[in-house]
C-alpha cells in the first residue's frame, strides 16, 4: 500500500470526523428531530453530503433575517443519483410531484446528468428520501467524498454501442456504492443490520475518499461529458459497430480558489487503453490508489489531479500495473468534433424518434406561458420510454414511437413549449451553475444572470451577422468548477458581487483549457470587453474556425506553456 502524506502530516478535522461518524451516521437522524432550528449540527451537516444533501440558505433575504435577529432561512438540496442520466417515466412523474410537494416545485438538471430539489425544508427533507425510495431511487453518493454520479453519453440514436455504455455506468456506480446501512436506516427507516456503525467498506474503509471523484464515458466524436474534466474518464474506441474497449484517462479536475496558485483547473491525460472486461477492475484500482496517496491534510490538494501532480505519470502507471498485475495497451488513436448535444427529433436505426429539449441552465418549471414541468408530467404517463438527461443540462424524451411522436408534440405546445425552435449561437450549448441565492460557496450570480448576458451577447454577435455561430459560454458563480467554465470558449467565473474573472480560449470540443484574460468585470464590462475580440473574429477568422482558436492564432490571449 503506497505511503499517504497523512503518516507525516496532521489530517483534516473531515478526516477525523468520518472515522468517528460509525460509517456515515453521525448524529443526523438527532439532528433532523430538532425543529427548533432548520439546520443540522455542523457535524452532521457534514456527513450529510455523503447521503446526497447539502445545507443551504436563501441568501437573498440573509442580510434582512440577520437584522431580525433571526437564524438564515435554512434548507436542503438533495441531488439524486441516477447513473447516466436515465429514468423511467414513472420515475420522472414521481420526481416531479416530490418536487411539488417537498421542494421549491421545480427541478434542475446538473451538469452531472442528474436532477437536485431545492429549498427543502428540515421536515420535509425524510418524506423526500422516502419517496426517492418508494420510486426505485436514491441520492447516496450524489456528493461525498465517495464516487460521484457516473455520467456517459446517452443518445440511442448516435452510437451503436449506447446500451453498453448505459450499462457500464450503472456498474461502476453500483461498484463503488458505500457498503454502509446508514442511508436505508435514517431516511427509509430499515432497522440496523449486523454490525452497524461497524460495516465492513472493503473498498473505501473507514475514512472513503479524501474528496470527491468523478467519473465520466465518452463516446467520440461526442465529448458531451467533458471527459478530459474527470478524475477517471473512459473514451470509447468503436471499430465499426463494436465497442473495442476504452482508453483511459486520469487527473481531470475544473476547481480552484481564487488567488491560491497551489490549485488549478486540470485535463486528464489519456495513460493507455483497457478493454470492456476490463473497466471494472482498473476503476477500482484507481479509487484505490486515490485512497491510499491522495492527500488527507489539505481538502484544497486533496484530488486525484494533484496527487498524480506531485508524483508523475510514471508512477501512477507503475502503481496501477501492480495492482491490476498488467499493465494498460498503448492508447488508440480517437478524435472529438463536438460537445453539444443533438436538439430536436433524432430518429434511430430501429424506428424510434428521440427528443432532445433545449432547458436552459437545467431548470424545469412552469413559469409564465411555458410550464415545461407540467408538460413533461403528463407525457410521463404515457410515455413508453424513458427520459434521459445530458450533462449539458438538456433532456431528451427517448424511445419514442412514430404514433406517439404526434401526441408529444401536442403536449408540448398546449403547455407553451416550443420545441422545434432548436436555439443557435451562444444560447444553443451555454451552462450555468445555480450558484445565488442557495449555493453557499457562490460568490456571484450565474444561472440567474444568464438569460441576461446571452441577450447581450447575442446582440452583439447579431450586428455582426454571426447569430448562429456555434460558441461555447459558461457562467459559473464560483472556481469551483460545477459549469466547467475553464473548457468554454468564453468562461465566466464568479469573484465576488457581480464581478467575474473572464476566460478565453477554450477548445470547442473540451480538449483544451483558456485561459484569464480580464479580471474583476461586471457582466455589461465584459460584454465590452468580448465586442471588439467578436469583432475581430467576424472579420479576420479563417474558415469554420473556432472562436477559442481564434482568439489564441490572432495573439488576443497567450495560453500557459504546459510543456
Amino acid at each position: 500500500m503506497t505511503k499517504s502524506r497523512s503518516v507525516d502530516h496532521p489530517v483534516t478535522e473531515e478526516e477525523t470526523l468520518k472515522a468517528q461518524s460509525r460509517r456515515l451516521r453521525g448524529t443526523i437522524m438527532e439532528s433532523l428531530s430538532d425543529l427548533v432550528t432548520g439546520a443540522l449540527d455542523a457535524a452532521d451537516a457534514k456527513l450529510l453530503k455523503f447521503h446526497g444533501a447539502y445545507g443551504q440558505d436563501d441568501r437573498d433575504v440573509r442580510i434582512e433575517r440577520h437584522a431580525q435577529r433571526l437564524e438564515p432561512a435554512h434548507s436542503f438540496m438533495v441531488r439524486v443519483r441516477m447513473p447516466g442520466g436515465v429514468c423511467t417515466p414513472a420515475q420522472w412523474h414521481g420526481l416531479t410531484l416530490l418536487a411539488r410537494a417537498q421542494a421549491l416545485g421545480a427541478l434542475r438538471i446538473t451538469t452531472r446528468q442528474t436532477v437536485q430539489f431545492h429549498g427543502v425544508l428540515k421536515p420535509r427533507l425524510k418524506p423526500l428520501m422516502a419517496g426517492l425510495g418508494a420510486l426505485g431511487l436514491d441520492s447516496i453518493a450524489a456528493c461525498g467524498d465517495v464516487n460521484r454520479n457516473v455520467i456517459c453519453h446517452n443518445h440511442p440514436a448516435t452510437s451503436a454501442v449506447h446500451r453498453q455504455i448505459s450499462d457500464l455506468a450503472s456498474a461502476l456506480s453500483t461498484a463503488f456504492l458505500p457498503r454502509t446501512g446508514a442511508y436505508r436506516e435514517i431516511w427509509w427507516d430499515e432497522p440496523p443490520g449486523e454490525g452497524a456503525g461497524a460495516e465492513d467498506e472493503p473498498l473505501y474503509g473507514p475514512t472513503y475518499l479524501p474528496r470527491k471523484f468523478k467519473i465520466g464515458i465518452a463516446v467520440p466524436p461526442t465529448n458531451d461529458v467533458d471527459v478530459l474534466a474527470q478524475d477517471l474518464g473512459f473514451i470509447a474506441i468503436v471499430e465499426g459497430d463494436r465497442l473495442a474497449g476504452f482508453n483511459v484517462a486520469v487527473g481531470g479536475g475544473m476547481g480552484a480558489t481564487h488567488g491560491d496558485r497551489a490549485t488549478y483547473p486540470r485535463l486528464a491525460d489519456v495513460i493507455g487503453f483497457c478493454e470492456p472486461g476490463q473497466v471494472l477492475a482498473v476503476a477500482e484500482q484507481l479509487l484505490r490508489i486515490q485512497r491510499d496517496a491522495g492527500d488527507r491534510t489539505n481538502r484544497r490538494h486533496a484530488r486525484l489531479k494533484y496527487t498524480i501532480d506531485d508524483r508523475g505519470l510514471a508512477w501512477l502507471r507503475t502503481e496501477l500495473a501492480g495492482r491490476l498485475g498488467y499493465a494498460l495497451s498503448p492508447a488508440r488513436d480517437y478524435r472529438f468534433t463536438t460537445r453539444g448535444d443533438r436538439l430536436g427529433w433524432v430518429e434511430d436505426g430501429e424506428g424510434r424518434s428521440h427528443l432532445t429539449l433545449r432547458v436552459l441552465a437545467g431548470r424545469v418549471h412552469d413559469e409564465g406561458a411555458s410550464r415545461l414541468l407540467t408538460a413533461l408530467a403528463e407525457i410521463a404517463r404515457i410515455h413508453e420510454g424513458d427520459f434521459r438527461l445530458t450533462p449539458n443540462q438538456n433532456l431528451m424524451i427517448a424511445g419514442v414511437s412514430r404514433a406517439q411522436r404526434a401526441v408529444i408534440e401536442d403536449r408540448l405546445a398546449e403547455h407553451g413549449v416550443t420545441w422545434p425552435a432548436t436555439p443557435q449561437g451562444v444560447r444553443r450549448d451555454a451552462i450555468a451553475c445555480v450558484a445565488l441565492p442557495t449555493c453557499g460557496l457562490a460568490m456571484a450570480e450565474a444561472e440567474r444572470a444568464l438569460p441576461g448576458l446571452l441577450a447581450r451577447l447575442e446582440a452583439v454577435l447579431g450586428s455582426l451577422g454571426l447569430d448562429h455561430e456555434a460558441i461555447s459560454v459558461r457562467l459559473s458563480g464560483c472556481p469551483n468548477g460545477c459549469a466547467r467554465p475553464r473548457l468554454a470558449e468564453i468562461g465566466l467565473v464568479g469573484k465576488g458581487p457581480g464581478r467575474y474573472q473572464l476566460y478565453l480560449g477554450g477548445g470547442f470540443a473540451g480538449e483544451r483549457l483558456n485561459a484569464p484574460y480580464r479580471g474583476d468585470l461586471s457582466l455589461d464590462e465584459a460584454v465590452a470587453v468580448l465586442t471588439p475580440l467578436l469583432t475581430d473574429y467576424a472579420m479576420y477568422r479563417y474558415p469554420a474556425e473556432r472562436f477559442g482558436d481564434f482568439v489564441i492564432r490572432a495573439g488576443h490571449i497567450t495560453m500557459p506553456d504546459v510543456s
